[in-house]
């Protein structure tokens, strides 16, 4: 493998170098076979031979760890210098076909940035965080990918004693609004132009000799921000946590923490039990995402005047309901568009909050629709049958006008409405077994995320609404 380090190497004053604190006895617990392979690495890389790479006690030629420096705004509060607490940025692996993927290592010890942290991660979360985002990169929504997870027996203190562990995470760029915002604070505009040269040069080369390349790209951050957010909203995702400096340049989902999936639909959900003002509910993300994006306008005031960084802007909330929009009709089967679709899904989505439907489930069920029959097979799942008669009246219309055949409409709902999704309680199970050093529970949900738009029967229990306890589950930023 060839690594190098250009964060290193190009942005000197960005980040304290420092190598890994390894954890004590530590064990390979898991790993991702199938990004192994799309990493080339051929499974000799996890035997007991290598577990120091995977707790930072060695590195591979090329590797530089460092810490990054960077600011934000946490729950719409300027929280001041951040940065790299607990994580180091290994090293960036190229690969044969020209990519280049941070390799960064999370809960690799105390750094200058690490505040009153311990610089730890403990097992429980680095396992949401590998199951998230493999889950994630399933349903086709742009995120970090997790590696490899390390246990030990050293222990951390949370809210009690856990055990500490280690994420190796890959990713095409750890680089987050927050590291603007940074130097741009710290009056340091030389930096700002300087980090925004960077991340063009090596994410968006076509632009670097462009004059209002600075334009285009804003631009095109304004625009994978709302893809993201518009995907998050139409699986039913959570972040829990999009304070500025949780916020990917590249428009990728980055650092799991408290996130949730829907389980029944409930448009003010909150996933973090720290978020006390529902700042982060599921509804808000949408608005969330553009106030961020205000804050790194502001952070890029000095490269783009105000007229140019409005005109980026505006292209959010166009971009947001454009991609928002192909989404929902892809679930709901609709193949062109029609000016009264939106009152199609808001109408089932006012239905589903009323009764509290199972968000994942009402759409898997829907793609049973067959448009000749005046009942749905969803139907039964609503106590007020007068209510979604009415509604399925006007979407069974709606498919006729259309002309295509219930196959045809069946087969591309599925691949839009997803079988199986992270609940919390799935992961929860994962996490409890592993912590005793059985990986079973964990290996088969992993399966089974790779895969979510298949019906299987092999994991027809994990598609099934949770049980009671499961839904009162509660996840703070701690985890």
């Amino acid at each position: 493998m060839q690594f190098n380090n250009t964060w290193h190497q190009e942005l000197e004053g960005f980040y304290t170098a420092l190598k890994p604190t390894p954890l004590k006895n530590p064990r390979l617990l898991y790993h991702s076979q199938a990004l192994a392979a799309d990493l080339g690495l051929d499974e000799s890389w996890f035997d007991e031979q290598h577990v120091s790479l995977w707790s930072g006690e060695t590195l591979l030629a090329g590797m530089q760890p460092l810490a990054q420096v960077y600011s934000g705004h946490q729950f719409g509060v300027w929280a001041g210098q951040l940065g790299d607490g607990r994580g180091l940025l290994l090293g960036e692996q190229q690969l044969a076909d020209g990519r280049k993927l941070d390799w960064h290592l999370k809960g690799a010890g105390l750094t200058p940035y690490s505040r009153m942290g311990d610089g730890r991660a403990v097992l429980r979360s680095s396992l949401r965080e590998f199951l998230a985002s493999e889950a994630m990169y399933h349903l086709g929504i742009p995120t970090s990918r997790a590696l490899t997870v390390v246990t030990s027996d050293e222990p951390v203190w949370r809210e009690t004693q856990e055990r500490g562990a280690m994420l190796l995470r890959v990713a095409e760029s750890h680089v987050r609004f927050g590291h603007f915002e940074h130097f741009f604070y710290a009056q340091q505009p030389e930096k700002v132009r300087q980090l925004a040269d960077y991340v063009i040069r090596h994410h968006w080369p076509q632009w670097q000799q462009e004059n209002d390349r600075y334009l285009l790209w804003f631009s095109d951050v304004v625009k994978r921000t709302a893809r993201l957010i518009a995907h998050w909203q139409s699986v039913g995702f959570a972040h829990g946590v999009m304070n500025t400096d949780n916020m990917s340049i590249l428009g990728l989902t980055l650092d799991y923490g408290p996130y949730g999936f829907l389980d029944d639909y409930q448009p003010d959900f909150i996933c973090n039990h720290s978020d006390y003002q529902g700042r982060y509910s599921f509804e808000n993300q949408p608005m969330v995402g553009l106030w961020n994006l205000n804050r790194l306008a502001h952070a890029l005031s000095g490269l783009l005047t105000t007229e140019q960084l409005k005109l980026a802007l505006s292209g959010y909330e166009t971009e947001l309901m454009r991609c928002w929009g192909e989404q929902m009709r892809a679930k709901l089967g609709l193949m062109t568009a029609d000016k009264d679709d939106n009152n199609i899904l808001t109408g089932l989505l006012s239905l589903m909050t009323k009764e509290g439907s199972d968000y994942a489930l009402t759409f898997r069920l829907l793609c049973e629709t067959e448009q000749q029959q005046f009942h749905s097979p969803l139907r039964d799942e609503f106590i007020d049958r007068e209510a979604f008669d009415s509604w399925y009246n006007i979407y069974r219309q709606r498919l006729l006008q259309e002309g295509v055949s219930d196959a045809e409409r069946q087969q591309k709902m599925k691949q839009a409405n997803p079988a199986i999704v992270l609940r919390n309680y799935l992961a929860q199970q994962a996490i409890e077994e592993a912590e005793k050093d059985d990986i079973s529970v964990l290996s088969r949900l992993h399966r089974a995320l790779s895969d979510p738009f298949t019906d299987s029967p092999e994991f027809a229990d994990l598609m099934r609404r949770p049980p009671d306890w499961g839904k009162k589950l509660e996840v703070s930023c701690s985890s």
